[in-house]
C-alpha cells in the first residue's frame, strides 16, 4: 500500500511540472521565441541556442506527462530552469520581492521538483 502511495505522488508530481511546463512552452509556440534570442545575442551566445527552449519546455514536459524516460527527461528540465535563471534572471537568483518572496520561485519550484524526479524517477504509473 505503501509503494502504491508513493507512486501515486510521483505521478501527481510529474502531471503537475509536466503540464504546467508544457502550457509555458506552448505559448513559446504561438509567441515565438524571438525575446529569448534577442537575449542570447545581447549575451554574445549564438541565437539558435534559443531552440532549446522547445526541448526543455514541450518534448521534456510530455516525456515526464506519460512517465517515458522520466529522469532523462527531468535533467533536460533541471537544466533548462536552470538556464532560464542564469540568462534571463540573473539578478533575482538571490533576490526577494517587495512582499518578502523569492524572485525567481516559480523556475525554483519546477528546478527543485525536477531534480527529485531525476533523484527518485517517475514511478510504476509510467511508459517506462
Amino acid at each position: 500500500m505503501q509503494n502504491q502511495k508513493i507512486n501515486t505522488g510521483l505521478l501527481l508530481l510529474r502531471f503537475t511540472l509536466g503540464i504546467l511546463m508544457f502550457l509555458h512552452g506552448y505559448s513559446k509556440i504561438v509567441n515565438g521565441i524571438g525575446g529569448i534570442e534577442n537575449n542570447l545575442i545581447e549575451k554574445g551566445l549564438p541565437a539558435f541556442i534559443a531552440y532549446g527552449v522547445y526541448v526543455g519546455e514541450i518534448i521534456a514536459p510530455l516525456m515526464m506527462i506519460v512517465g517515458f524516460r522520466t529522469r532523462l527527461a527531468s535533467i533536460v528540465f533541471a537544466f533548462n530552469m536552470l538556464v532560464a535563471a542564469v540568462l534571463a534572471h540573473p539578478d533575482e537568483i538571490f533576490a526577494l520581492t517587495g512582499r518578502g518572496v523569492w524572485a525567481i520561485e516559480k523556475i525554483g519550484l519546477f528546478f527543485f521538483g525536477a531534480l527529485v524526479l531525476v533523484i527518485t524517477g517517475g514511478g510504476k504509473f509510467g511508459i517506462s
